[in-house]
């Protein structure tokens, strides 16, 4: 046990199991109180016990909360027994069904990815976000995914992920002179949504349409447990990482990264003050396939 969340309330959403529980768990190692959230009662509890077992202090709070109003609950909950709400790390997400793409997944399925994933950090970050401003300070740790690129394949869950980053990047941006923090850690770790005969085949399958790569395939079917990950989350919920905001990072087994921000690379430009707009031939000419081995 360290000293370093002393006097901190944190809510960590998906608690009750995989990367979720093994960030509670250290977040209580380090001090803090925190609020178990699951969607299962019985594994939050299990979970929040362990973590008292162990010397810690949690409670478990069970229910989604993706509706605003369950939300606002967890929150209050946490702020009723620790004092405030000093850190909301969301870890809660839900699988993309297996072998789903554009062609044929149902509207009510990606709805449901949405929900879960978008839905679910903005109605948290809603919730704590004003309390967080009240306090003067804050940390919200949110969880991404590769899957953003579209490396993987899928529809909602991809779609889920990159809107959860790009909320992240504005919450960081809109709260940064209010000292509250913001980042999104793209973890790595076997879990129950990344493990089992299912998920074995959906990577190997992914690696025979030439999806992912060689390396990339072999990671992701050897991946290392959540213990792994939990590090990085509690270091971004602490002062440590006080400089930090705004941030992709990434957290993988052995491997920690940073994802850096988008910017646009110069393809071409002409001023519209004196210069008609590009042609669709000159368009074509800027980005057929050999336009970057051709001489300026």
């Amino acid at each position: 046990m360290t000293d370093l969340l002393a006097g901190q309330g944190a809510v960590v959403v998906g608690g009750s199991r995989g990367i979720g529980a093994a960030v509670a768990a250290l977040l209580a190692r380090h001090g803090a109180g925190v609020v178990v959230n699951g969607r299962d009662p019985g594994a939050a509890g299990k979970a929040a016990d362990a973590i008292t077992a162990c010397g810690g202090r949690a409670i478990a709070h069970a229910g989604s909360p993706s509706d605003q109003a369950a939300a606002e609950a967890l929150i209050d909950k946490c702020i009723g027994e620790f004092g405030g709400i000093h850190i909301l790390v969301n870890c809660a997400g839900i699988a993309e069904p297996v072998g789903s793409s554009i062609v044929d997944i149902s509207p009510a399925e990606f709805d449901e990815l949405l929900e879960a994933h978008l839905g679910t950090v903005f109605a948290t970050c809603r919730a704590a976000a004003p309390r967080m401003v009240e306090q003067g300070a804050g940390s919200i740790v949110n969880t991404g995914s590769f899957a953003f690129l579209g490396d993987y394949g899928g529809t909602g869950y991809p779609a889920g992920k990159g809107a959860v980053t790009s909320l992240t990047l504005a919450i960081a941006a809109e709260l940064k002179q209010r000292r509250v923090r913001a980042n999104v850690v793209c973890p790595g770790a076997r879990t129950r949504l990344s493990s089992g005969p299912q998920y074995e085949a959906q990577i190997t399958d992914l690696h025979r349409r030439g999806l992912v790569d060689e390396a990339t395939m072999r990671a992701a079917l050897d991946a290392a447990p959540p213990d792994y990950t939990a590090p990085l989350y509690v270091y971004l919920a602490s002062n440590l990482a006080a400089h930090l905001t705004g941030e992709i990072l990434v957290a993988a087994g052995g491997f920690v990264g940073r994802l850096p921000r988008p910017t646009p690379a110069v393809i071409g430009y002409r001023d519209h003050h004196d210069s008609p707009p590009w042609s669709v031939q000159e368009l074509h000419n800027l980005f057929r396939p050999d336009a970057a081995s051709r001489p300026g």
